[in-house]
């Protein structure tokens, strides 16, 4: 019986043909990455010469890689004018995936080196402004600490970013989870109170839900219109809250809202470690403390990708003990 051998062997073993086959494959997609990137600075800086700087190449680098790129897919990526560069409809959707698969790239490479040099790469989390100087920022200092190779990056927004066209690992979310293409780690809960300045309450009594109903409301421009929550009585009924009257006030940011009730504009539900300070320096006072407004959520959301970053993971495994030790 002949031993298995050969010429077939050859070509799987080191320096043989399947190894050189594998080799070629890497680099071709090597330089598709790398392309990838050229494209995307591209369409970010707006020109092939803003880019060029950017990316410390030439512009005629970067306009031949552009080319071959549209060459190897067959189809116009830019519509270019003599002012300037815009997406084709291939070319934004060809830019979207661009930014998933540079990722996912980034991601991986930065687990490699973590199993040699622990995390490293950059971690780039948003979050409200309040939220982010009430906790995000506070456990990412600590964190921080724990891995001096890591670059954190922190974006503070009260809009809702697009986590993938801007680059985002991790965006903190407060309230009720709607429908997300981004998966979504629950961390934490807390109450939201309906409080009121003394010298509001002065002007108008509130010792009833009906009388709160009637108030002059302060509320946050997302809220939709009319105001409406299910509220559990001291009774421990849940009851139907409706808000009688349009909003008075509106803003876009929880610190606008805090200071409008401070300054006795009206009322305002607020998040308790939010209103917690005021509340205590008697400056605001809590209405209807017998009754409980429906409890909010903090949700860590990341990218829906195939590979999650060891990063994005163990920040938000570290976030969680952080707000569950009260930190």
């Amino acid at each position: 019986m002949q031993c298995s051998g050969g010429k077939a062997a050859d070509k799987s073993a080191p320096g043989g043909y399947t190894v050189k086959i594998i080799l070629t494959v890497i680099e071709d997609s090597m330089l598709n990455l790398q392309r990838l990137a050229i494209f995307v600075a591209v369409v970010e800086a707006g020109n092939f010469t803003a880019a060029a700087n950017t990316l410390g190449q030439s512009k005629a680098v970067v306009s031949f890689n552009i080319k071959q790129l549209e060459s190897e897919l067959g189809v116009s990526l830019l519509a270019r004018s003599t002012r300037k560069l815009s997406l084709t409809d291939a070319g934004e959707r060809f830019y979207q995936r661009s930014l998933r698969l540079l990722q996912e790239a980034e991601n991986v490479l930065d687990d490699v080196r973590r199993d040699h040099h622990g995390l490293s790469g950059t971690l780039r989390i948003t979050s409200t402004p309040e939220y982010g100087a009430h906790a995000v920022v506070p456990a990412l200092a600590a964190f921080a600490q724990l891995h001096p190779r890591l670059r954190i990056q922190h974006v503070s927004s009260s809009q809702h970013a697009d986590l993938i066209a801007e680059r985002f690992d991790v965006a903190i979310r407060l309230g009720r989870m709607a429908d997300s293409n981004h998966r979504a780690a629950r961390l934490d809960d807390f109450a939201i109170l309906p409080v009121a300045s003394p010298d509001y309450l002065a002007r108008q009594q509130i010792v009833s839900l009906a009388q709160l109903a009637q108030a002059q409301w302060i509320v946050h421009s997302r809220l939709a219109s009319p105001l409406s929550w299910q509220v559990v009585t001291p009774q421990r009924q849940a009851v139907l809250f409706d808000v009688e009257t349009p909003a008075a006030l509106t803003a876009d940011s929880a610190t606008a809202l805090l200071a409008f009730a401070l300054h006795g504009a009206g009322v305002a539900l607020l998040p308790d470690w939010l209103a917690r300070p005021a509340l205590q320096r008697g400056q605001l006072c809590q209405l209807l403390p017998d009754h409980r407004f429906p409890t909010q959520s903090i949700y860590a959301l990341y990218p829906n990708t195939r590979h999650v970053p060891e990063k994005v993971r163990a920040f938000i495994d570290f976030l969680r003990s952080w707000l569950a030790k009260g930190e």
